[in-house]
Order: C-alpha cells, then structure tokens, then sequence
C-alpha cells in the first residue's frame, strides 16, 4: 500500500486551512498552538513543499494547500460521516447545530418541543462558540448564523429579514434632556455585536448623518448580555428587531425611527450535509416553523 502521510497531520492542516487560523484550529482540536503547528509542518515535509504562506500574525493558503485541500478534505469529510453513522447507534440521529446563545433562546427553544414531538429520535448537540461557518463540516453539521452575506460554496437559505433598532433604558426618554434626536448619540456609549459590526454604520447612514460618532464604542460577542448593558443604562443597543421583540423586557425602549438592515439569519451548512437525514430533518423543520422566505429570494 502506497505510504500516507499521518491522519492527524491531514486533520490539523485542514482545520487550519477551513478556520485561517493555528489558534483557532487548536482550539477546536483540543491542542496546544505549537503541537498543531508541529503537524502542519509534519504534513508539508512529507510534500515537500509549503502548504501556507507564513505572514505577519496571519497563515493563508498558498495555490499547493488550495490545491491540497480540495482534494482531500471531502474524503475526510467522508471518513467522519462513515465512522458517525457507525457510532450512533440504532435510530439515534445527533444534529451538532451551531447557533448564536440569542436567535437560541428567542427563536428556537420556545419551538424546540415541537421539534422533538415530531422526531424524538433526533438529538441535538448545540454549540454556541464562534468560527461557525468555518467550522461546518468538522465540528459542526449545521448553523444558523447572522450575517450580510455567506460563503457562496455553502448551501444557505435566509430565515428573515430585519430592522436596526436602536435599543436603551425607559431613563432616557424621562427628565429634563430626554434622548430623541440622533444627534444626541454623541453623548452616548453605542453597544455592538462583533457579528453585526455595520449596524451603527447602517443606521447613521440611513438617518442622513454618516459622519456621526458615539462618544465611545463598546463591543459585545453576547446578545443577552447586550440587552442586560441597555437596560442597566451603560448604553444604547444597535440591534435587530426580532432581538427587541423576543426580549419582552419592560425596561427596554425603542429610541429613534427602524432603519433596514442588511443582516440576516441563516440556515447554513455544506451541501452534502442535506443528504444526511439529521440535517434535512432540522433544515425542513426550521424553514416550515420559524417563517422564513420563500426559496429562491
């Protein structure tokens, strides 16, 4: 038999090559940074040749790992369905769903029963770290992700479209200086999601003033979180509609007029994943439930 090179070597080179990143691929394979490069390098001595061009706080695939990886990763894609499909017993079928902690407890726990009436056999493993996209295939099978657009080799349908709203405490549409001109953000902290970056930039654009800067930024990777920091008065949420609505919190208010957004769910995965039964099960379920568009819009 022809000599092959290490499997966890081929495994670490494309966890790296998916996620563009040693720490971020070490942390999904459970290694330390240096061990998971050790096995990239491993691989790239058995080619004889670099796999990655080695730039400044960054690795990227060079045209021979782009090469390498279109070739190998669905034959290690494959071997990880094989060895699922053989470890999962009976008609136990296990969905590893990728989701942000806030579409999970506005959106999909309350419509989980349903879920599970209609197919008990179907177990999910629900994973909320980031890099979901990235981690399709691996460590995930499907997600629902929140962003502008989504990678084109991807299967992905939009769950919704929505608002930017801009989210703060009742106080301060109370006293003597209440909040009611945009002009007013100046003196107020802007609190933003790291997967919706733009919306501050969305809404003073569509408001008529594109150069208007809050008096500071404060960055989230937590929706609930962000909803907490706007209640308690720490600053104003440039969030989502449906993010203001599922919250039902009664210390919360809408300041300023909605503007449109071009962030959106996603239902996302890799388009040989539809023909596993776990993810048409769950892609079905969730485009019938949670009111999505019609397909091709």
């Amino acid at each position: 038999m022809r000599r092959l090179p290490p499997l966890s070597a081929i495994e670490a080179f494309v966890q790296v090559a998916r996620l563009g990143s040693i720490k971020a691929a070490s942390e999904e394979l459970a290694l330390s940074s240096p061990a998971l490069s050790r096995r990239v390098q491993a691989l790239e001595r058995f080619m004889g040749k670099p796999l990655f061009d080695r730039r400044h706080q960054a690795i990227v695939l060079n045209a021979d790992g782009e090469r390498l990886l279109t070739q190998i990763a669905p034959a290690l894609d494959a071997m990880s369905d094989a060895v699922d499909a053989m470890t999962s017993g009976g008609e136990l079928l296990r969905l590893r769903l990728g989701l942000l902690p806030l579409y999970a407890s506005q959106r999909l726990m309350p419509r989980l029963g349903e879920l599970k009436a209609a197919h008990p056999e179907l177990h999910l493993d629900v994973d909320t770290q980031p890099n979901r996209q990235a981690r399709l295939g691996d460590s995930l099978d499907a997600a629902i992700v929140l962003a502008r657009e989504v990678d084109p080799a991807l299967y992905a349908r939009r769950l919704d479209r929505n608002r930017v709203f801009v989210i703060g405490s009742h106080e301060l549409l109370e006293g003597d200086t209440p909040i009611l001109n945009p002009k007013q953000m100046r003196g107020l902290t802007a609190l933003v999601h790291r997967d919706m970056p733009e919306t501050f930039i969305e809404w003073r654009r569509a408001v008529g003033m594109p150069e208007l800067e809050p008096r500071t930024t404060d960055f989230f990777d937590s929706g609930p979180l962000m909803l907490e920091a706007a209640a308690q008065g720490l600053g104003v949420a440039f969030m989502l509609e449906m993010h203001f609505e599922g919250a039902r919190d009664d210390r919360l208010v809408r300041l300023f007029e909605p503007v449109d957004s071009d962030y959106s769910y996603w239902f996302v995965c890799r388009p040989r994943a539809l023909q596993t039964r776990a993810v048409k099960i769950f892609h079905d379920w969730v485009l019938g439930v949670l009111d999505p568009e019609p397909a091709g819009n």
